[in-house]
């Protein structure tokens, strides 16, 4: 015999129970309209100009990080093009957020290196720091992983800032490139001999720290820091020391890079337990930890710093008070939710093989791309369609037509609040592609449903009567529709996998659409019609109920039934 469904009423209580949960969800979240994308609401176009005779290979390897930046979880319906030889074209759904477009225009260049001087100083050459910055190493403690915490201002962003740049194996003149304004460079230095000390130390950074070139603590004197809180804008080269400054005017003379953002594993903004501010956790590779050590072992007891170099500005000038010798660090200071994603996300997924000029870099509003009437008279046509079904299902199956409008509805509901929680927690933004993939899942959700009805008469045609009928027809149906959603889910997640841009939106609607009409057939139709079989107007064969032995095509509706 059939196993009979146990409790469905419970079931059902419990499914409800989850709804309310995910709308209480939603209400926390103080969302109650989903993201649109950008041909339904409009956003953002950011044209980024390249800067030099760039290949075509690292114009859309750019154009790649770019997108993995903006649109990294697929859902965001951000588009990147390239255009030409040298523009990059970037369009983001939604109201202009700064975030975004920092992270677009970021470089991502994140370099260590050591602190030989800085205005913070009385002198020069490891002196102590009079006021080493907000952020400093914590000591490690056994119920924590120790971690390097370095201090950022608000305005600390990458805008493609290259740093002033030294060899102290050459003379200061040829070192230092002046700009056309006074406070964007140092001016030429007048020695013409080499460096008579530290020189040839350059490529040895922790030695170099404490004795300094004298050409290069001479152009450090005469360098003067842009007043707009930018670095001046030079090429940048690891090997060489550097001149440079915070967005707060602090000059500092930094040695050559020790470790360079290649050598980071990975990238994550969060919020440390015991703590309420954002930070950026960063970890490092076996190259990158073992430098780290090394800098941590040389400042440990000391007031000497090391300075966190992105894009040529110092986001950070910490001190070391514990010893770190497992790679992890953190970079701290006065982060909100999407400054810390927007640094994350840039340096998880990689420094730029381009740069692009600043002068060159436009950004505008853009409206949608399909008219309100156009959008109005898509979703009229698919409301119209729906009514149809429902209507459809009301003539032919009656009764059991009220399941099929039932499931309908709390299918849309279900989808609707899931649609809300994605679009705060994780982004996503409807388009019309991504319509169009909910859309798609209902045709889904209705086979689901005329599978099983079409087997519950199968069995009363055999002579069962409905309740027994339920069960039995419930065994063979859910196999058919398991086997027929897992293809469409299998396809979903081919599709988001390896489509791109809007597409990915269509599969990952489409996949979520087929795991809800799961869910919706295995804990509401199924529980609901088990219900309905226990009442005499479906069990007995009313003529309303789609069961009558005149609709099933028997002589007679089998009450007691048999299994």
């Amino acid at each position: 015999m059939a196993r009979k469904t146990a409790r469905p009423g419970r079931t059902l209580v419990v499914f409800f129970l989850g709804l309310a949960i995910s709308y209480g969800l939603v209400a926390l979240g103080g969302a109650w309209k989903p993201a649109l994308g950008l041909d339904l609401q409009g956003g953002t176009r950011i044209t980024l100009t390249a800067t030099g005779n760039p290949t075509p290979e690292n114009l859309k390897e750019a154009a790649n990080i770019i997108d993995q930046r903006v649109n990294g979880s697929g859902v965001s319906e951000a588009e990147v093009t390239t255009q030409g030889n040298q523009y990059i074209v970037v369009e983001i759904p939604g109201e202009s957020r700064r975030d975004l477009v920092e992270t677009v225009k970021r470089q991502a260049q994140l370099r260590f290196r050591l602190v030989a001087c800085s205005t913070r100083d009385a002198s020069c050459g490891g002196a102590p720091a009079t006021d080493p910055g907000a952020g400093v190493t914590t000591q490690p403690t056994p119920s924590a992983s120790p971690s390097a915490k370095a201090s950022q201002k608000p305005k600390s962003s990458g805008k493609n800032r290259a740093p002033f740049l030294l060899d102290g194996k050459k003379k200061a003149g040829s070192s230092a490139s002046p700009s056309a304004s006074p406070s964007d460079s140092a001016s030429s230095t007048p020695s013409a001999t080499p460096a008579p000390d530290g020189g040839d130390l350059v490529g040895d950074p922790l030695k170099w720290k404490d004795n300094p070139d004298a050409a290069s603590v001479a152009a450090y004197n005469k360098f003067q820091c842009p007043t707009d809180g930018s670095a001046p804008i030079v090429e940048d080269d690891s090997s060489k020391p550097l001149i440079t400054c915070d967005d707060q005017g602090i000059k500092y003379l930094l040695s050559a890079a020790m470790i360079e953002g290649t050598d980071l594993k990975s990238a994550s903004a969060q919020i440390p337990s015991n703590q309420v501010n954002w930070v950026v956790s960063l970890a490092f590779n076996g190259t990158g930890t073992d430098e780290f050590t090394k800098i941590s072992k040389a400042l440990y007891g000391t007031q000497d710093q090391f300075a966190v170099v992105l894009d040529g500005q110092v986001l950070s000038a910490p001190t070391m008070n514990g010893l770190i010798t497992n790679g992890q660090a953190q970079i701290e200071g006065n982060f909100t939710e999407s400054t810390a994603q927007s640094l994350a996300t840039s340096l998880k997924y990689g420094a730029l093989p381009i740069a692009f000029d600043k002068n060159g870099t436009s950004v505008e509003t853009v409206g949608p791309s399909l008219a309100g009437d156009q959008l109005s008279a898509g979703i009229t046509a698919g409301i119209a369609g729906l009514i149809l079904v429902m209507l459809y299902c009301l003539v032919y199956y009656r009764g059991l037509g009220l399941v099929v409008i039932a499931s309908l509805l709390v299918a849309g509901a279900t989808t609707y609040s899931m649609v809300l929680l994605l679009s705060k927690g994780a982004g996503f933004t409807l388009s019309l592609p991504g319509i169009a993939g909910l859309i798609v899942a209902v045709g889904i959700t209705a086979d689901s449903f005329i599978v099983f009805f079409e087997r519950i008469r199968d069995e009363m045609r055999d002579g069962k009567s409905m309740r027994v009928a339920v069960e039995a027809g419930w065994v063979r149906a859910r196999n058919t529709c398991l086997a027929a959603d897992s293809i469409s889910l299998l396809a979903a997640v081919v599709l988001y996998i390896f489509a791109a841009g809007v597409v990915k939106g269509f599969a990952f609607a489409l996949g979520l659409s087929t795991v809800i009409d799961l869910a919706i057939f295995f804990w509401f139709t199924h529980p609901m019609v088990s219900l309905l079989a226990r009442r005499p107007f479906f069990n007995k064969g009313h003529k309303l109920s789609g069961l009558d032995a005149e609709n099933l095509g028997i002589d007679r509706i089998t009450v007691g039934g048999r299994a």
